[in-house]
């Protein structure tokens, strides 16, 4: 009998324009109850408006998932360039007034 075991493999397609990818300078993060809404935003220099670029809506669960990835991918990172990042110990957005509550 054969071990028909399912993979838990997905096969990623990506298309080439969005391969290009989107600049973005500044994100912002906000909730509900039952989502997380980030917005990923290109801010330029004397322009009186900053345009959102993108907008990725996660489960609760998800937006933990990508915060794990993105703290494993930076030790990584770190591990690689000797911690050539920034440290933000005493970060503060850099707007003011922005809740992170929708």
């Amino acid at each position: 009998m054969e071990n028909n075991k399912p993979t838990n493999e997905i096969q990623v397609e990506l298309s080439e324009e969005m391969a290009q990818g989107t600049y973005a300078n500044l994100a912002i993060i906000s909730h509900s109850s039952s989502e997380f809404i980030l917005d990923f935003i290109r801010v330029v220099p004397g322009a009186p408006k900053a345009q959102v670029k993108s907008r990725v809506i996660l489960t609760p669960d998800n937006a933990k998932r990508l915060l794990f990835a993105l703290q494993d991918n930076l030790a990584k990172f770190e591990e690689q360039v000797s911690g050539k990042t920034a440290k933000f110990e005493n970060f503060v957005p850099p707007i003011g007034g922005v809740k992170g509550e929708a």
